[in-house]
């Protein structure tokens, strides 16, 4: 059996093979491009909280996201959370991901999200829970923030892999715990040749002492 180590807080953690073989069936059932994915080019329509702007996009990876809008501001923001969907997607394996760190399971196994996975020395103290091959829930900690990540619905694709629906992110203070935002998120997907790319994302959070909602709408995909 391949033993890891990792260092977190100055102390050697021994890798658990039984939270290596739980975490590494979850990312193996999860949903992403394929190796040899080239990227996609699509119409692009944003709405924020009822303000629309129309553009297109060119995806090529996760550090190559182009977007085309008439708002720089409202450019500038689709293209991080493009970007954040494809650093999601992207293809890797699991030894370089969470592979490549120490990995432990806690002693709470009955609860309703499943037992936590602790991945140690990624300078985030980070944890997972999994339930039913399926990560369902994502903790990192930071110093100047805090995010909890609730995975609430997920689509099969047709290669029988996860594909997140609907998510939504808790942000809180990582001093006190105190909560300062909630994102909840809607994704729907289409299948082009053998890739699922993003049809529609909806986001409702809370900004400037109201609730907000925004949108991408991606249509007329082109594999590149």
């Amino acid at each position: 059996m391949e033993m890891h180590r990792g260092e977190q807080s100055g102390t050697q953690v021994q890798d658990d093979p039984k939270a290596r073989a739980i975490l590494r069936q979850a990312f193996e059932k999860t949903a992403r491009w394929q190796a040899d994915f080239k990227g996609f080019t699509a119409d692009l329509t944003v709405n924020l909280n009822g303000k629309e702007a129309k553009g297109t996009v060119s995806v090529k990876g996760p550090r190559e996201v182009t977007v085309t809008l008439p708002d720089p501001d409202v450019q500038k923001w689709a293209e991080g959370q493009i970007g954040m969907i494809a650093v999601h997607r992207g293809p890797r394996s699991f030894e370089e991901s969470d592979g490549k760190h120490s990995l432990t399971v806690g002693n709470d196994a009955d609860h309703p999200l499943g037992p936590r996975l602790n991945i140690h020395g990624d300078g985030m103290h980070s944890f997972y829970r999994v339930k039913g091959d399926r990560i369902t829930q994502i903790n990192r900690r930071m110093p100047n923030m805090a995010f909890t990540i609730n995975v609430e619905d997920s689509a099969v694709t047709q290669d029988g892999k996860y594909l997140t629906t609907r998510y939504t992110v808790y942000y809180y203070s990582p001093q006190d715990g105190k909560l300062t935002n909630v994102d909840s998120f809607t994704d729907t997907h289409t299948r082009v040749a053998s890739s699922d790319l993003p049809a529609h994302r909806r986001i409702i959070t809370y900004e400037n002492g109201e609730v907000v909602v925004k949108s991408l709408t991606f249509d007329h995909h082109k594999m590149l």
